[in-house]
């Protein structure tokens, strides 16, 4: 193993020997008055400039935007006299005599003695980790006493778990390769700050040996696989025999007793199959480690696969989903509210408290996927705790009794919030107000047993029913459905087949569009009248039960699919029944992903454009109560991606929301500002080269209009012609699968599941390249009336980006991007990234990426338009919910830490951890 990861060619500039980065970066820093004139020489050049005044805005009088003053960070770490600066620096000192003042080092005291137990005590832990009788101070680590990678991260971990020595990271250990300037890098240790006191750390900080080579990576895939198959048999038995019996019912009573009977058994199978897995392949769940495509994670992915997919995820937000939770080992009190869908995978290691409330979208899974391996740490959420919407806790982490850890925040490995506190960002700090409170109804467990039950009659007995009621109606009724099932010899080679199933697919396809929009625009308005607002309603009654419809019903995703970016979305939300008056069309006015809790209740100011990914929240919660409120966000907005907005939202007109921000709930209403990062701070709304993009003039911004929905309309098109044409190749398959001369039963089913996937896979990977050649990289900005953008919205639009989700944690997905134009290295392990321009991306061997992760190789802000390569090297790791923008460049064995946001134009260094939002390195 190399004693230092290299940076690839092509990504960025070549990294310098380790010897000569050690002594450049231990180099005495740079005074005040020197930093300043440093600065300046890398900004003339970054902004292309003859001089800069010191005390000129970066933005307001310089003109630079967000992407050249991440360049100008980036060239700021890579000079050796300098001080490492982030885009957080930038914002909040944005001249040069602010920046240098900033970042200048104040003078300490040195504390000698101090020192010298550093050293030693470093010295003997480094000797005790390479097996030698001593460790001289001045000794490189890796060319004088031979260390790699792998020895020093044991070092680093052991330091961690000191706690009379500073925490080492491997970043310090590249940057300062001898215990002496190791020492003067960290200080003695007296004076640093304390950090959170979370659970210690365990072995599975250490690496676990050599990765996982191709053959493990090649097995793995074949038994995944294997057990797909099997499980989608047990399915198939189940379906048949329920299909066969409505079928074959000669009255009504005898065939909604046949479709109950099979629905039961359904239910209860797929219920209680998890479970049983997860007692018998794991048992109980204990803290370590170990690699991806081993044995010990294929049973981890079986039993993931099995807990994730099961029909108890209908649950969630209910009684019955606790329940569920306790059958898979988790440790839940009493009233405990848990309103996300993601089900915590090593549950034996998590525990929550009586009456503690976890929000929607927030992320516990118990593990993590890092460096090629999966490592496996508690999660613990104390007594009358709240853990907010779009968080995420990582491995060995902890919310006190009554603590709360605020919206859109998270908490790394290790960090826990003390009883009573509230904290917030990413990661997780002390928070200066408390979080809005519900007042408390009156519940009992009764309540809570009788809704559960209710619901779970309702899908028993009416939704499981209707279904297979309607397939057997379908297949009794219509002729052409019937011979899908049993066809004649050589049918499906006739004309006339294929013309009636076009017809047939064409009728179920767009009929069924039109029936499903018929009711989003109707019955929820019915159900909304008995839901006031800012009413404290119990929770687990019939209001409940109405609100949550409301939401389901209301958040149609193939809707907002199909008519996001366009003019159309701004019609389809005000009909779903969100407030935009005056509308004010943008022709881009929200994305193709947005989503909220009571659209009746939301509104939207005039002018405002929303990117992908919007979560209006309209609901707040106790542990006993709900209520719903407005939510109101302003006029002449920019909101990026990924944002919950609460109803408490402190931010008025002309705002720039940046990507995943932590919109304010305290202080003043933010208006003519851009909010950035976790917590929020202060940044320009606009910069001058960004306001080039729009259109000024009335006319002709009209007319490009115009044109632009004409263009959006022929994109919508085929939209629905992929997806109808799509629909018409799978009951092909069922008829080609139906005419092969094997015998009829739950294998023809497995069959058919299979080509079906191969369908599915070549069938968008054709679309998928077809569209490809409409993309567009544009670093320096196009506006969204120009007709280059108006192709990637159609690049954006036609395919479908879902479907790849179905092969997370497997061989497969790798294999699946590169057919989709993806630049893959070998043996990725892709836990469930999600790509926007896959073309743009390229990914380095054996890179992990995280669960929920985004690689968007774009930005659409207010009229403009951006887009650019981002490049991940070799054996890097994506945490949970990363987020990497645009122009990125992230250097072989980096880092990055849950949650995080790399902005545009950012470069990580090889070999670095980085976290927080905006990122910057850490420890």
């Amino acid at each position: 193993m190399p004693p230092a990861p290299a940076r690839p060619s092509g990504i960025g500039s070549p990294a310098a020997p380790v010897a000569a980065a050690a002594s450049a970066v231990a180099a005495p820093p740079a005074a005040p008055g020197a930093t300043e004139a440093l600065l300046k020489e890398i900004l003339v050049e970054v902004l292309g400039r003859p001089d800069v005044p010191r005390d000129g805005n970066f933005f307001d009088d310089l003109g630079a935007d967000s992407l050249l003053m991440a360049r100008f960070c980036a060239k700021i770490r890579k000079h050796p006299d300098l001080p490492s600066a982030a885009m957080q620096d930038v914002y909040q000192h944005p001249t040069l005599a602010g920046l240098a003042g900033a970042l200048a080092p104040a003078a300490k005291p040195k504390d000698t003695a101090g020192a010298a137990r550093t050293t030693s005590g470093l010295g003997a832990l480094l000797a005790e980790v390479l097996e030698r009788p001593d460790v001289p101070p001045q000794a490189h680590f890796f060319d004088d006493l031979g260390a790699d990678s792998l020895l020093m991260a044991r070092f680093c971990a052991r330091t961690r778990k000191r706690s009379d020595l500073p925490s080492v990271g491997m970043p310090d250990v590249y940057k300062h390769p001898t215990i002496a300037s190791l020492t003067a890098a960290l200080g003695a240790g007296d004076d640093r700050p304390a950090g959170p006191a979370g659970p210690p750390p365990t072995e599975a900080d250490e690496p676990t040996g050599p990765r996982a080579g191709t053959a493990a990576f090649v097995l793995c895939g074949a038994a995944q696989l294997v057990c797909v198959l099997a499980y989608s048999y047990i399915a198939a038995v189940i379906l048949t025999w329920g299909f066969r019996a409505v079928t074959a019912a000669t009255g009504l009573v005898e065939g909604y007793v046949a479709a109950l009977l099979a629905g039961v058994a359904g239910f209860v199978t797929l219920s209680v199959l998890p479970v049983v897995a997860k007692w018998v392949l794991i048992g109980r769940w204990k803290p370590g480690a170990f690699r991806v495509w081993s044995p010990a994670y294929l049973r981890f992915w079986v039993v993931k696969t099995l807990v994730r997919t099961s029909p108890m995820v209908l649950f969630t937000g209910t009684p019955a989903f606790t329940l569920y939770l306790r059958a898979l080992g988790a440790k839940v009190g009493r009233d405990v509210t848990y309103l996300s869908s993601q089900v915590p995978v090593c549950t034996d290691l998590f525990s929550i408290g009586d009456r503690s409330l976890v929000r929607k979208e927030a992320v516990i899974a118990c593990y993590r996927a890092q460096d090629g391996r999966i490592e496996i740490g508690g999660v613990s959420i104390g007594a009358d705790a709240f853990v907010g919407e779009a968080t995420v806790l990582d491995v060995r982490t902890a919310v006190g009794d009554g603590a709360s850890l605020a919206h859109s925040s998270s908490l790394h490995a290790g960090q826990a919030i003390p009883t009573g506190e509230v904290w917030h960002g990413s990661p997780g700090r002390r928070a200066d107000g408390p979080l809005p409170a519900v007042p408390p109804a009156p519940g009992s467990r009764p309540r809570r047993a009788l809704y559960s039950s209710v619901l779970l009659v309702f899908v028993l007995a009416v939704a499981s029913p209707a279904t297979l009621a309607v397939a057997g109606a379908l297949y009794s009724l219509v002729p052409q459905f019937a011979a899908l099932f049993e066809p004649a010899p050589g049918v499906i080679f006739t004309a006339q087949f294929h013309l009636e199933l076009l017809a047939l697919t064409a009728i179920l396809f767009f009929g069924g569009l039109v029936l499903g929009l018929a009711v989003i625009v109707t019955l929820p308005r019915l159900l909304a009248v008995w839901v006031r607002p800012d009413v404290v309603y119990p929770l687990y009654g019939v209001r409940y039960w109405l609100h949550r419809s409301i939401g389901t019903m209301t958040n149609a995703r193939p809707f907002v699919e199909l008519f996001g970016d366009s003019s159309a979305i701004a019609h389809y939300l005000v009909l779903v029944g969100y407030r935009l008056k005056p509308l004010q069309q943008t022709g881009s006015n929200f994305g193709m992903a947005v989503q909220h809790e009571n659209p009746f209740l939301t509104s939207v100011g005039s002018g405002t454009v929303v990117a992908d990914g919007l979560s209006v929240m309209n609901a707040e919660y106790s542990a006993t109560s709900f209520r719903v409120s407005r939510t109101a966000i302003g006029a002449n907005n920019f909101l990026g991606n990924r944002i919950a907005y609460p109803p408490q939202g402190r931010t008025g007109d002309d705002c720039l929301l940046a990507t995943k921000v932590q919109v304010p709930l305290h202080g003043p209403v933010r208006q003519g500002v851009g909010l950035l990062g976790s917590p929020s701070f202060e940044i320009p709304r606009t910069v001058a080269r960004d306001s080039a993009l729009d259109v000024a003039d009335p006319q002709e911004l009209a007319a490009s209009l115009r044109r632009k929905n004409r263009n959006n309309a022929v994109s919508m098109v085929l939209h629905l012609l992929v997806r109808w044409f799509f629909f018409y190749l799978s009951l092909v398959t069922v008829a080609a699968v139906a005419s092969l001369p094997i015998a009829a039963g739950p294998a023809e089913v497995v069959l058919a599941e299979l080509v079906g996937i191969v369908v599915l896979v070549a069938w968008f990977t054709l679309v998928q390249r077809s569209v490809s050649p409409l993309k567009a990289r544009r670093p320096d900005g196009a506006s969204i009336y120009d007709p280059v953008f108006w192709r990637h919205e159609r690049y954006w639009k036609v395919p479908a980006p879902h479907w790849v989700q179905m092969f997370n944690g497997t061989p497969f997905k790798p294999l699946v991007w590169r057919l989709l134009g993806v630049h893959v290295g070998a043996r990725v392990f892709d836990d469930g990234a999600n790509l926007t321009e896959k073309g743009f991306t390229t990914i380095g061997d054996d890179a992990t990426l995280g669960e929920g992760c985004v690689i968007q190789c774009h930005s659409q802000e207010d009229g403009g338009f951006k887009s650019d390569d981002v490049v991940i090297g070799a054996r890097v790791t994506l945490g949970v919910s990363s987020f990497i923008h645009y122009g990125t460049t992230i250097g072989d064995g980096a880092i990055l830490a849950p949650d995080t946001f790399l902005m545009k134009g950012e470069e990580v260094p090889p070999g670095e951890i980085w976290g927080g939002n905006p990122a910057r390195g850490i420890d």
